[in-house]
């Protein structure tokens, strides 16, 4: 007879773990990571001006500036800009 332990973990979805990791650390985030993030959320990107992309959504009037830094990764007052946006804050 085999007995198999049963596991309680949480297991969360892409979306969920991407979430997760981007509210937990805004500072080190890969930058399509938060395009993704931010396409998951309802934005889509509107335009483009040099270096900015522009997001916008169909319910929230501000609209999210975002820019990727040399190594790749998001600016992170950007992130925690966008992350206020979202919540309604």
């Amino acid at each position: 007879m085999i007995f198999c332990k049963s596991s309680k973990q949480e297991i969360l979805s892409k979306t969920e773990k991407r979430n997760q990791k981007i509210r937990e650390n805004p500072n080190n985030i890969k930058y399509s990571d938060f395009v993704n993030w931010l396409e998951s959320n309802g934005f889509i990107l509107d335009r483009v001006s040099g270096s900015h992309h522009i997001f916008v959504h169909s319910h929230i009037e501000t609209p999210i500036n975002v820019q990727k830094k040399k190594d790749g990764t998001a600016k992170g007052y950007q992130v925690k800009q966008a992350i206020k946006v979202i919540d309604g804050e």
